[in-house]
């Protein structure tokens, strides 16, 4: 059997902040390939980095030196309005605090990244309703986030992140913000919409449970990434 295509690849990637004057280095050489396809996920104690790691390969921060690679595109050689362009079509993120934009319903929350990337209005409402529906909001397509609950905010930033239907989705601690019960039905319902529909999935979590659903698995610690065999 063919080996699947490398979708995103991480090549020595390394990230350094300034705190006054010294430098913390979090990232100190990450290396990381994930096929077209596959689920992983990523573990390790609070600061480690993954949130980091995470921002970088969604394109919301850009490495310190190093190179972030997606299907066949470097990303860290695109510019800014590139770099937005680009993973506004191609990569999703779902942060655990959801962020959802309060002035603005659940269906208008979900076509967002679709209105932002010129999607015409009709066909991209159309999408967003079935998303929502899929998620199990039929009945709350008009409410704000003050209206719905933490379980149902995750959904819509579930659905959100599917609209421009994305090759990638990451995800943040999806659950880190739930119950265990609403926790457990998320992370189902992330699962068959993504993995379940032959996307790739990066997800960083602390639970051992929602690791072990995944094709492989990374501890990240003193800044680099290993695998669990």
């Amino acid at each position: 059997m063919a080996e699947k295509k490398i979708l995103l690849e991480a090549q020595d990637v390394v990230r350094e902040f300034l705190d006054g004057s010294r430098v913390l280095r979090v990232l100190r050489g990450v290396n990381l390939a994930v096929p077209a396809g596959q689920s992983v996920a990523i573990t390790g104690h609070s600061g480690a980095g993954k949130s980091t790691l995470l921002h970088l390969l969604a394109g919301l921060d850009r490495p310190t030196s190093g190179r972030i690679i997606f299907d066949s595109v470097n990303l860290t050689s695109l510019s800014d309005l590139a770099l937005a362009r680009f993973c506004n079509r191609t990569i999703a993120i779902i942060f655990q605090f959801y962020h959802l934009l309060s002035e603005f319903s659940a269906l208008e929350n979900t076509m967002m990244p679709g209105l932002i990337a010129g999607r015409p209005r009709v066909e991209l409402r159309r999408r967003a309703v079935e998303l929502l529906e899929a998620v199990g909001l039929a009945d709350r397509l008009h409410h704000r986030p003050s209206r719905l609950s933490g379980g149902e905010q995750q959904r819509v930033a579930i659905a959100r992140a599917l609209i421009n239907d994305p090759a990638l989705i990451l995800a943040d601690e999806p659950t880190g913000n739930l119950d265990e019960e609403t926790g457990e039905a998320i992370i189902e319902l992330l699962w068959k919409e993504t993995v379940g529909r032959g996307r790739t999935l990066i997800i960083v979590t602390h639970e051992p449970s929602i690791a072990a659903r995944a094709d492989r698995r990374f501890l990240l610690t003193e800044g680099k990434l290993h695998e669990k065999m």
